[in-house]
């Protein structure tokens, strides 16, 4: 469920494409740095959705107060 998530966020993408992809990316990288760029990756996106509850929170606070004032 959640690959075909991915997939159609894509694109047109077949499963030849992404093997190339994933094949480009083994040979840039290599073996041992993929879980390190993987790793990387998964700590920049957990700090993206904090920072989006973060700015959420206080919107949605500040938006009390003005309610609040009325």
């Amino acid at each position: 469920m959640v690959i075909t998530n991915i997939f159609a966020l894509i694109g047109g993408l077949g499963g030849t494409e992404v093997v190339l992809i994933l094949f480009a990316i083994l040979l840039l990288f290599g073996a041992k740095r993929i879980p390190e760029l993987a790793k990387g990756l998964g700590r920049g996106i957990r700090e993206f959705k904090d920072a989006t509850k973060e700015i959420k929170t206080d919107i949605e606070n500040s938006v009390k107060d003005d309610n609040r004032a009325k």
